[in-house]
């Protein structure tokens, strides 16, 4: 076969290769950049183009493509991903001059409206951790995912790709794998390490898991994954009372929140969490501003005649 007539390797294929091998994204990750740009190829070609042949896309199809999301009431953050994806693509292929042309590069994201994560208070996150539940195998495991998950700040993926040479229950210590696969050092608490010590005890009722070297196991024996975890939590929040529907990264974001009422600085958080950009923790900063002025409202003998006078 003569190379000068190999076909050229799709763009594609090549980003989605990067994202795995160089930046260490997680296969759901690039799975999902992958559909992104599924979707905007399968666009292009009812415009006889595609990002099979990036270099002929204009900023003319790109906006073409915005307004046809637009047009089908895509959420905003949904299109804001989808842009995002692109950039990320054309960086890529300027950079290894595969096109000289960012058809993205004037365009804006869509106007978000400002909102929070969603949180627990103080009495529903510890309500929740101290849930009763049967003394079993099943149990354990569930109130020492739950200890994890709220007592150290972690994704559900940190907390689910923890293997027993992660974790050090004498030196109340996890090493987790974060994004990008950047290592750190997470505490664990003491109630963390109680819960996992009974737990492990019992972890071998699963199955047989010998050869698995996850600490959260399902009923199979194999490693605990992201719906089982996510019913699992749900589940706990119906027990305990909580009067919220909450998710695994519910947990995390009440961490976070908690933490930085106690008077934790936010570069101590943003360590703790994993967060390359310190902006990313400055989002829980307005969860306190929100709390102070909700307790300003309820105890300062003005307060009462500040909100009259807003609504006359």
């Amino acid at each position: 076969m003569s190379w000068t007539n190999a076909p050229a390797p799709d763009p594609v294929a090549l980003f989605l290769l990067y994202l795995d091998a160089q930046r260490g994204y997680s296969p759901a990750t690039v799975a999902a950049y992958g559909t992104d740009l599924e979707g905007v190829h399968l666009f292009l070609e009812r415009r006889s183009k595609g990002l099979h042949a990036p270099a002929e896309v204009t900023k003319v199809d790109i906006t073409a493509y915005l307004a046809d999301l637009h047009r089908r009431s895509l959420a905003k953050t949904s299109v804001c991903r989808k842009l995002s994806t692109l950039r990320a693509f054309y960086r890529f292929l300027r950079q290894r001059k595969m096109v000289v042309e960012d058809p993205c590069a004037a365009l804006s994201n869509p106007k978000l409206p400002k909102c929070h994560p969603k949180v627990l208070n103080v009495d529903q996150a510890l309500h929740l951790v101290e849930t009763e539940v049967a003394p079993d195998p099943e149990g354990l495991r569930d109130l020492a995912l739950l200890e994890v998950l709220y007592g150290s700040g972690l994704r559900v993926s940190e907390a689910l790709g923890l293997d027993f040479a992660h974790v050090d229950l004498d030196q109340q210590l996890a090493r987790v794998l974060g994004k990008g696969r950047k290592e750190r050092l997470v505490p664990l608490t003491g109630p963390a390490v109680e819960r996992l010590r009974r737990y492990l005890e019992q972890r071998g009722a699963f199955g047989p898991a010998a050869r698995e070297q996850a600490v959260f196991l399902g009923k199979r024996g194999g490693r605990l994954t992201r719906k089982q975890a996510d019913r699992i939590v749900k589940a706990m929040a119906v027990r305990s009372g909580v009067p919220v529907s909450i998710s695994p990264h519910t947990l995390r974001h009440s961490f976070a929140s908690h933490m930085l009422q106690a008077g934790a600085d936010l570069r101590s958080v943003q360590e703790l969490l994993g967060h390359s950009r310190i902006s990313t923790t400055q989002r829980y900063t307005h969860l306190d501003l929100a709390q102070i002025m909700r307790v300003y409202d309820a105890s300062h003998p003005l307060a009462t005649k500040r909100n009259g006078d807003e609504d006359n």
